[in-house]
């Protein structure tokens, strides 16, 4: 048990020594603070505009009522519900919810789309270089080197 115990130690510490661990940990820290600041654009600077346009509805106190223990039938807000123990659906903060998720989504999949043809041009590059320092063999067609004068696979002169 103490001999699977160190290995399993010396493996973890071999993964956080490599980076994946801190890695991960900013990722996750960006990560949180991005969608603060997705929230708040949502929040403080979509839907007012929207709820402006829409009649003045304020979206955050958009709600049904499932279950109200009182008699009265209308609130000022959804706090003021909440408040008063009312049972509600938040239909509202739902929505900015889903409007949160879609920015953030758009902003990823932006994201990935640059990483992928940052990482394309980095292959074709590669490539390029690859190719200008190797040529094919005429007998063998192995890739050796472009001032090779023998093949080192076939010995054939070249």
């Amino acid at each position: 048990m103490c001999e699977f115990l160190k290995r399993n130690l010396n493996e973890f510490k071999e993964f956080a020594v490599k980076g994946n661990v801190i890695d991960m940990a900013v990722g996750i820290i960006i990560g949180a603070a991005f969608g603060s600041v997705v929230n708040s654009a949502v929040n403080d600077v979509i839907m007012p505009p929207l709820g402006a346009l829409l009649g003045k509805v304020d979206f955050s106190n958009l709600y049904w009522i499932v279950y109200n223990p009182t008699a009265e039938t209308h609130f000022a807000s959804l706090q003021a519900a909440t408040d008063a123990g009312v049972v509600t659906i938040n239909y509202g903060a739902f929505i900015n919810t889903l409007i949160s998720f879609t920015m953030v989504a758009f902003a990823v999949f932006i994201l990935v789309k640059g990483i992928n043809k940052v990482k394309a041009a980095t292959e074709k590059k590669a490539a390029e270089d690859a190719a200008e320092t190797t040529k094919q063999c005429p007998r063998c067609f192995s890739s050796i080197d472009i001032k090779a004068t023998k093949c080192p696979h076939c010995t054939a002169d070249i």
